[in-house]
């Protein structure tokens, strides 16, 4: 893989071909999740290489979006499927349909400037020639089913596609508007024009970050929480690493970034009114591959954190909004052990409730038990009694807590 190494022994579960069935939408499995999770790629298998952070360690953080960015596409060839790139199909149908204009010239003609609006005898969009009609109809069409296709297939992303289409609509409205007093915007452009541009993006802006990555970031958090708890914190620390959003949130503000490019470009194709129309084929073609690209990563935006959940039911809600719609989102507070001879921290916890969890000894099992019972996961007695990692000291890992007040 590009910018990402494997380490050495990191995937123990066999061919992950074996998975992609697992994790598809029937029942989703999600990052980490189940008896056969190795079966599955995991980030922290894959070291970043050192390409910036060896010219300056400031700069380490470049390698690390580097090293998701790889392990993203990774995922996405192991697990997109005809479903996904049908989608992405009639995306590209839409817009090409869209801007069609060879044996039609609508476009190109500039049309019927004295006509505007959609409905009514005198609309500029029903006064179209019936070619253009058709095309823009049929363009309808495939834009209803793109949405509803990722609509119906990621269940609990809804709500955020619907915030993050809402605010694709402001922008598309703003550059519109811009291009309406300014024809040729951003060039002999003032201040009103920029307006509306600024305003729309402030909308795109609060709903992609404020409200929808706000949302997916403390949900991945409630997630690793309750899902993923242990009382090993190496292997909690590796689960984190496991659901990072790093290279998620970069996504947002790329597809951000071209959402705007994409409009800018459909509204100045055609602005200029018939007779200063120099209509460009080259814009359009700059169109059809920013608008596909951007619907591209508008399905990874919705995917990704469809299959890191998996089938945890869990919302993708912010905490203030749980708070609100009063969602249960209990943690159960961990004790941690220490060894009673030389009192460093060992991999045991108690609940509140007084039960004990330690970690399974068998090689290459990373589950959890009460000690005297079986391991949740490969089914070996957990050992009631644990060796200190520092002192060596063998002792009971009842000892390994204190007494509790009675009161």
């Amino acid at each position: 893989m590009d910018g990402a190494v494997p380490e050495e022994g990191a995937r123990e579960g066999g061919d992950l071909e074996d998975s992609k069935e697992a994790t598809h939408d029937g029942d989703p499995r999600g990052i980490g999740d189940g008896p056969n999770e190795d079966q599955m790629p995991r980030l922290s298998a894959f070291e970043a290489k050192e390409r910036f952070s060896g010219v300056n360690p400031k700069l380490k953080i470049i390698d690390e979006l580097v090293t998701e960015i790889s392990y993203g596409s990774i995922l996405i060839r192991r697990y997109w499927g005809m479903d996904e790139f049908l989608i992405i199909g009639t995306a590209f149908l839409g817009y090409l349909l869209g801007s069609w204009d060879i044996g039609v010239g609508e476009l190109s003609s500039g049309g019927d400037y004295n006509r505007w609006g959609f409905f009514g005898e005198e609309s500029g969009f029903l006064n179209t020639s019936e070619m253009t009609l058709i095309l823009s109809f049929l363009s309808i069409l495939c834009w209803l089913a793109f949405v509803g296709q990722i609509w119906i297939k990621y269940p609990i992303m809804r709500e955020n596609l619907a915030y993050l289409l809402i605010g694709s609509i402001f922008v598309q409205l703003g550059f519109i508007r811009a291009h309406a007093n300014s024809p040729l915007f951003p060039f002999s452009s003032g201040v009103t024009d920029w307006v509306w541009v600024i305003v729309a993006n402030f909308v795109m802006l609060f709903l992609a970050i404020v409200v929808v990555c706000r949302a997916v970031i403390e949900t991945r958090d409630v997630h690793v929480r309750i899902t993923h708890s242990h009382p090993d914190p190496r292997i909690l620390e590796r689960q984190w690493r496991d659901h990072s959003l790093m290279a998620w949130g970069f996504g947002v503000g790329g597809w951000v970034a071209l959402v705007n490019v994409n409009s800018w470009i459909a509204s100045h194709s055609i602005a200029p009114s018939p007779g200063q129309l120099d209509f460009s084929y080259f814009l359009v073609l700059l169109n059809l591959l920013t608008g596909v690209v951007s619907s591209a990563l508008l399905l990874f935006l919705i995917w990704f954190p469809q299959l890191m959940l998996g089938g945890s039911k869990q919302r993708i809600m912010s905490s203030r909004a749980r708070e609100v719609e009063g969602v249960s989102e209990i943690v159960e507070a961990l004790e941690s052990g220490t060894c009673p001879v030389c009192n460093h921290a060992t991999r045991t916890t108690r609940s509140l409730e007084g039960a004990m969890q330690a970690p399974c000894t068998k090689e290459g099992c990373n589950g959890k038990g009460t000690p005297g019972e079986k391991c949740e996961e490969c089914g070996t007695p957990v050992p009631t009694r644990l060796v200190c990692e520092k002192c060596k000291a063998n002792t009971p890992i009842a000892t390994h807590f204190g007494e509790s007040d009675a009161w």
